[in-house]
C-alpha cells in the first residue's frame, strides 16, 4: 500500500477557543459555553472549553443540561468571526505547504500532505506537524490537536481516538497499528464513518470491535450494505485509496466551494432546503464569472457527539452552470450515502471550472426551456446585483430551516477559502 505522510489538524474546542482568546482568557481554564441565551435554556450549545469538558459538559448540548452547580460564561456565537479565524489558520498551513496538497475538511479540520516537504524542510513528520502546531499558537492563541498517518483515514483516526488524549496533543499511526489499535476501537462509532445505524447492524452480526469486521468477506458488506461495505470492509483494515492532490477529493484545477457549520441539529428530510439553497449561489458565482463546471463534490458531516460522515464526487455528462443540475448531483450523491443521523456540516465544491462563453445546448433537451432558464437567470442575477442578494429569494427561503438570509448579511453570501 502507498504510504504517504498526512497530518489531520483540529482546532481543539474551535469556537468556545476563539471566544476566550478574544477575551484574553485561557480556554483549559476556563469555563465558557457558546449558546444564545436568548433562545432560553433549551439553546443548542454550540462548542464549551476543555475547562467545562473535563467537568463532564458535552461540546453539543442544551443549556439546560448544564449542572445548575457549575459557574460558567455565555458567549453568543460568532460565525464570522470564527470564519476569519479559521482563514488565518488555513493561510498558515499555506505558508507550509501548496494548496493542492491541503484539504480543508470543516471549518475547524483539516488534512495536509506533507510527503513532499519533508526533505525541503528536514524535518520529519512529526517535527513539521509540531513547528505548524506552534505557528498556530503563536499567531492566533489557539491550540491546535494533530493525527498523524501513512493516508487520510488512518490520520483522522489518530487524531480523533489518541491524539486528543495526549499530553502534546499528538499521535502517529503507521500500517503495524492497524491491528493493534484501529482493531480495538470500541464502541464502532468511535471509528471516522461509522454510526449509530451502522454500528447497530454490525452489532446484529456479532461485531462490536473494528478488527471483528474482518469476521466476514468484502463481498458480504457489498451485499449487505451497498455501495458502502467495501469502503467499510477496506476502513476497517486500514486502507484508504484518497489522494489530496490526484483524486476526487479534490480537483487539481481552481474550484468554487461553499461550506457551512449549521447552528443546530438539521434531519435528512430539513437538509435538502439548506442544500437547494448552496447550490443557488455556487450557481450564481459561476455565471457571475461567466463559468461552468463538470465536477460536483458534495460531503455531509454528522454531529460531532456522533462523528462521520462522507464526502465523494459525480463527474457530469457535460458543463454547466445550472443550478437544477448541480442540485440533483448532490441530491443523487446524498440519497445514496446519507444515514439517519443528525446533520452540522454541508460541503459543495464545483471543479474542472471553465470558461463559458458561449451558450451550448443539448440536444436532447427542448432548446426554448434551456433559453428560458438562462434569460431568467440572467434577470434574477441582475437584480441581486445591484440590489443585495436577498432582494429576490425564493419562498423557501421564509422556512424556518433556511439559512440563506443570514449568510448574506453575514458572509456576503458565500464562504470561500
Amino acid at each position: 500500500m502507498e504510504e504517504r505522510n498526512i497530518l489531520c489538524i483540529d482546532l481543539k474546542s474551535f469556537f468556545a477557543s476563539v471566544e476566550c482568546v478574544e477575551r484574553g482568557l485561557d480556554p483549559f481554564t476556563t469555563p465558557l459555553v457558546v449558546a444564545d441565551p436568548e433562545r432560553g435554556t433549551g439553546a443548542i450549545t454550540l462548542a464549551v472549553t476543555p475547562a467545562l469538558k473535563e467537568k463532564g459538559v458535552p461540546s453539543r448540548g442544551r443549556i439546560y443540561e448544564i449542572p445548575k452547580n457549575l459557574k460558567y460564561i455565555t458567549a453568543k456565537p460568532r460565525m464570522s468571526l470564527y470564519v476569519k479565524k479559521s482563514k488565518e489558520i488555513i493561510n498558515i498551513f499555506l505558508d507550509f505547504i501548496d494548496k493542492e496538497d491541503l484539504h480543508v475538511y470543516s471549518i475547524d479540520e483539516s488534512f495536509l500532505d506533507v510527503t513532499d516537504y519533508l526533505k525541503l524542510y528536514k524535518m520529519t513528520d512529526v517535527e513539521l506537524a509540531k513547528k505548524i502546531m506552534n505557528t498556530i499558537k503563536e499567531k492566533t492563541g489557539l491550540t491546535s490537536t494533530c493525527g498523524i498517518g501513512p493516508n487520510l483515514l488512518l490520520a483522522k483516526v489518530a487524531l480523533d481516538t489518541e491524539s486528543k488524549h495526549n499530553k502534546d496533543f499528538l499521535a502517529k499511526w503507521t500500517y503495524d497499528d492497524v491491528k493493534t489499535k484501529l482493531w480495538n476501537i470500541t464502541p464502532l462509532t468511535e471509528m471516522w464513518g461509522i454510526g449509530p445505524k451502522t454500528m447497530k447492524k454490525l452489532n446484529d452480526l456479532g461485531i462490536y470491535k473494528v478488527g471483528e469486521i474482518n469476521k466476514y468477506s468484502v463481498s458480504f458488506y457489498k451485499k449487505r450494505f451497498g455501495i458502502l461495505g467495501e469502503e467499510l470492509w477496506m476502513h476497517a483494515n486500514g486502507i484508504d485509496t484518497s489522494n489530496i492532490k490526484n483524486d476526487n477529493i479534490k480537483t487539481k484545477n481552481k474550484s468554487y466551494s461553499l461550506s457551512q457549520i449549521l447552528y443546530k441539529d438539521y434531519t435528512k428530510m430539513t437538509i435538502p432546503l439548506i442544500i437547494n439553497e448552496m447550490c443557488s449561489t455556487l450557481a450564481k458565482r459561476l455565471r457571475d464569472n461567466k463559468k461552468v463546471c463538470s465536477i460536483v463534490s458534495f460531503g455531509i458531516g454528522y454531529s460531532k457527539n456522533i462523528g462521520g460522515g462522507f464526502h465523494h464526487s459525480r463527474k457530469l455528462s457535460e458543463s454547466t452552470s445550472s443550478e437544477k443540475i448541480i442540485y440533483d448531483s448532490c441530491m443523487n450523491i446524498f440519497n445514496n450515502f446519507v444515514e439517519d443521523l443528525p446533520i452540522r456540516k454541508v460541503y459543495i465544491a464545483l471543479g474542472k471550472i471553465e470558461s463559458n462563453n458561449y451558450l451550448q445546448l443539448n440536444l436532447f433537451e427542448e432548446n426554448e426551456k434551456v433559453v428560458l432558464e438562462n434569460k431568467m437567470n440572467s434577470i434574477v442575477d441582475s437584480i441581486k446585483n445591484k440590489f443585495g442578494s436577498n432582494s429576490i429569494l425564493k419562498a423557501s427561503s421564509l422556512m424556518e430551516y433556511s439559512t440563506i438570509k443570514k449568510r448574506n448579511n453575514t458572509l456576503g453570501g458565500h464562504n470561500k477559502y
